[in-house]
């Protein structure tokens, strides 16, 4: 890559850490259309390393608010989850997961933007974690699934709760991804040359809850994701109209 790549890929990382560090998930949503634009070979081992990072970091935080009912029967759904994302990455081509990317963000969005609220109930949650799981362990991509069923919580709760179960997930997501040799040296590299992005990023969203509240926030995460989103579903129609 390009020295004006690692510096793209290392912003849009540093705002989507911000991002999910205030609001409990988004780094996968703003950073991973990104990412699939300059290589799509990185996803998602890179930005699970990473968000793996950032849920320590925020669950720590917020470890007197967390809601570990609910995190539990999530992750109920989560495990077996992650195993079977992890089968899709052995076997999709990386054309095939940057579409995944595009499809995944724009559904999150569109039940985002309607505002679908699934009670978090024990059925739900289960299902929820399986959704996650599937969807961030073969995307990286992992919250919209619950952030649908946990957005009756807010603040703390909010960003305690998704990052207890993210920072499991992602460790679960990194197994799985491991045995099915999707971890490589470049993922590795790169995913260590953007931890100053991320502590950046971590840091920085501690003044952004003072001046963001949560409807600005919403509308920050959607806009961000959608605009990466139909960037990256240019670039892949383009790149398959070329001869």
């Amino acid at each position: 890559m390009t020295g004006t790549e690692y510096a793209a890929i290392a912003g849009v990382i540093f705002l989507a850490a911000c991002l999910q560090a205030s609001t409990g998930f988004g780094l996968g949503m703003l950073a991973a259309p990104v990412v699939a634009m300059v290589d799509p070979t990185l996803l998602p081992a890179t930005l699970i390393l990473l968000a793996l990072l950032l849920t320590i970091l925020v669950t720590a935080r917020e470890r007197q608010h967390l809601d570990l009912r609910g995190t539990g029967w999530a992750l109920v759904g989560r495990i077996p989850g992650g195993f079977l994302g992890a089968w899709l990455v052995a076997v999709i081509s990386t054309e095939g997961l940057a579409w995944a990317v595009v499809v995944v963000v724009l559904t999150g969005l569109v039940l985002a933007i309607r505002g679908w609220a699934p009670r978090p109930v024990r059925v739900n949650l289960i299902a929820a974690g399986a959704a996650s799981g599937i969807m961030g362990t073969a995307t990286s991509i992992g919250g919209p699934p619950m952030a649908l069923v946990w957005q009756s919580h807010r603040g703390p709760r909010l960003r305690g709760t998704m990052s207890a179960f993210f920072m499991v997930g992602s460790a679960i997501s990194l197994v799985s991804l491991g045995v099915a040799g999707a971890v490589t040296a470049e993922t590795l590299t790169l995913a260590l040359w953007m931890v100053p992005a991320v502590l950046g990023g971590y840091l920085a969203s501690r003044f952004m809850n003072r001046f963001l509240n949560a409807a600005r926030l919403r509308v920050l995460a959607i806009g961000a994701s959608g605009l990466g989103s139909l960037l990256l579903m240019g670039q892949l129609v383009l790149s398959a109209l070329q001869p």
